[in-house]
């Protein structure tokens, strides 16, 4: 960071009356957390970073190599508006470096600047613009509850669509931060919804995904909410997804078109989906890195669970939209908002640059509702299925060299003793479901 930088970024905070500073990252499952300074450290922060003890930190180190220093990154430098102006408080969101200045391994934000970088070796910007939903519950006695907050259904309006003020307040907010809102409107499920943002190079998205998440239950929580990005709060209901719309730029224009192809999708845009198609169980792991993900992944409610692609069946794993031109993309259908973005985006790049760099053909693409189809149909047709669960998704990940090149050997055991902890927690719990089925039959 140049001393210019420094200067402009200490003369900016005290023009806006900031007196704390957020020093944001991320731990490997996609949790913020943050470290406030006085605004009187500032400089110090922008020169020497800010010491961290990393072994305090999900999936980052042993205690015996546990200091780590924060950096911030100057363009992330946001004031947070639901702070009073007076005495403001501003956060930037930070690189994890070693003491010695070096990039932490174990930093998200790293594993995803590097893949970048990778493709930018062929000339590829990675853009991708997700649409994350999410429920809006009420709280009892200052806990979550999944009570619902409304009964409103698709594209609903107050009265029915109770949180449109929620809606409304959390626009206003992201948009004092820098952020370009394309839509907001009512979901499926009863008290679901989604505000969609514009799309953006992958880090600066994944980025907004954190901030995005953060300042929505921050401000749902201030109107007595709780607003959850669980995959599936509720049986019977959709459950919220985190759909990737994904895209190449080279050379200032979309790689993934061109107007005299079939269907106007560039050899490059058919290779990339051949990338992810191939490593689609692999990236499973961590597009829906939870147990409860894979409640989701099921047939019946809209979720993809079949390894297909379509240029217009939304029962495929990966859609091509209608919009062709600049707006040519793909849609990665299968990750839910639980998912770490900087990994899921990593994980996906990495496929796609391989199926570019390799020539990798997809199959054809499924018309029909894969949904309707049976299991003989789907053999036929070469459709595979995701993996059904947390151990059966880790296991792909393991066996796939590409994508664990990926994320890095850190990432890897990290993501793995995570895993190994979730999957004995929840196989030896017993839960109520089991005593509604056996307690008084046996």
């Amino acid at each position: 960071m140049t001393p210019e930088i420094i200067s402009a970024m200490l003369e900016r905070i005290e023009q806006d009356n900031i007196r704390f500073l957020r020093l944001q990252f991320t731990d490997l499952l996609g949790l913020p957390k943050n470290v406030a300074v006085p605004a009187k450290q500032a400089e110090k922060a922008l020169t020497d970073g800010i010491g961290l003890d990393g072994s305090s930190i999900e999936g980052f180190v042993r205690i015996e190599e546990s200091d780590m220093v924060l950096r911030p990154d100057p363009s992330t430098y946001a004031h947070l508006p639901w702070r009073p102006r007076e005495n403001g408080v501003a956060r930037f969101i930070c690189d994890v470096c070693k003491p010695n200045g070096k990039p932490f391994e174990g930093d998200p934000r790293h594993v995803l600047r590097t893949v970048m970088a990778d493709a930018a070796k062929d000339g590829y910007v990675f853009n991708t613009g997700p649409e994350l939903e999410f429920f809006l519950f009420k709280m009892l006695e200052g806990r979550p509850t999944t009570q619902f907050q409304d009964v409103g259904g698709y594209f609903d309006l107050a009265p029915t669509d109770l949180a449109e003020d929620v809606r409304r307040e959390v626009i206003l907010a992201l948009t004092e931060m820098g952020f370009e809102i394309e839509a907001s409107h009512h979901e499926v499920a009863e008290s679901q919804h989604e505000i969609d943002f514009k799309y953006s190079d992958a880090l600066t998205t994944a980025d907004r995904v954190v901030t995005f998440k953060f300042a929505v239950k921050t401000m749902a929580l201030m109107r007595g909410l709780h607003a959850s990005f669980m995959a599936k709060p509720i049986y019977g209901i959709n459950g919220s997804g985190m759909h990737v719309n994904c895209s190449l730029a080279r050379d200032g224009k979309n790689a993934f078109y061109d107007p005299d192809a079939p269907l106007q999708l560039s050899e490059t845009c058919m290779h990339f989906i051949g990338g992810l198609l191939k490593h689609a169980p692999a990236i499973t792991r961590v597009a829906n890195p939870t147990i409860n993900s894979y409640k989701r992944l099921v047939p019946g409610y809209e979720a993809p669970c079949y390894v297909s692609w379509s240029a217009s069946n939304r029962s495929a794993l990966v859609r091509v939209p209608a919009p062709r031109g600049n707006s040519t993309r793909v849609e990665f259908r299968s990750p839910d908002p639980t998912c770490n973005p900087y990994l899921a985006f990593a994980a996906m790049l990495a496929a796609g640059m391989e199926g570019i760099r390799e020539e990798i053909e997809p199959p054809a693409g499924a018309n029909g509702n894969i949904f309707h189809m049976t299991a003989a149909e789907r053999e036929r047709a070469g459709i595979g299925t995701l993996p059904g669960d947390l151990a059966e998704a880790h296991r792909a990940l393991l066996g796939d060299d590409l994508i664990c090149k990926a994320l890095g050997p850190h990432v890897v055991e990290a993501l793995t003793s995570v895993a190994q902890a979730e999957w004995d927690a929840f196989r030896t719990a017993v839960h109520p479901w089991e005593l509604d089925r056996y307690l008084a039959t046996y």
